[in-house]
């Protein structure tokens, strides 16, 4: 059982043990696995299987965008730590190519990190490291945290 209880619990923790907390709600749905967890870096796999189809039989476009929104926001909350919260204010994920199963591994690196915003980029790849899709999210650095959800 994880001791985590707010996201800066995770810089240096064990990503299976934090895995868990992280897919709490949503995060189960999707079936991440994370294998690193840091403020520089966050990385993490998931089998595509059916429940993540859309109709034509691949792969949702949704769920590549909330993987590279998921893995973004976990990685810029653990860099700013105790400081506040992030928010996603900006998605733009590419598909680049349908996957109907096997592993994808998602690995997420930042772009620019300042005292009021985030940007960090996604890349998506298969098993044998083709290029699946890619994002960049933007996030807010939020660190009046009673204002969030009001």
């Amino acid at each position: 059982m994880s001791n985590v209880s707010s996201m800066s619990d995770l810089s240096g923790m064990d990503p299976a043990a934090a895995t868990p907390f992280l897919n709490k709600g949503f995060g189960e749905v999707l079936g991440l696995e994370y294998t690193e967890l840091s403020g520089d870096r966050v990385r993490a796999q998931w089998t595509v299987r059916p429940e993540l189809y859309q109709p034509a039989g691949i792969m949702n476009g949704g769920v590549h965008c909330a993987v590279v929104e998921t893995l973004a926001s976990i990685a810029g909350s653990i860099w700013l730590g105790d400081r506040g919260h992030v928010v996603g204010v900006n998605n733009n994920t590419d598909f680049l190519r349908a996957t109907r199963d096997g592993v994808l591994f998602a690995e997420a690196t930042p772009v620019h990190r300042g005292r009021t915003q985030q940007l960090w980029q996604v890349a998506v790849v298969d098993e044998r490291d083709r290029l699946v899709a890619k994002g960049q999210v933007r996030l807010a650095n939020v660190t009046d945290t009673d204002r969030l959800g009001g």
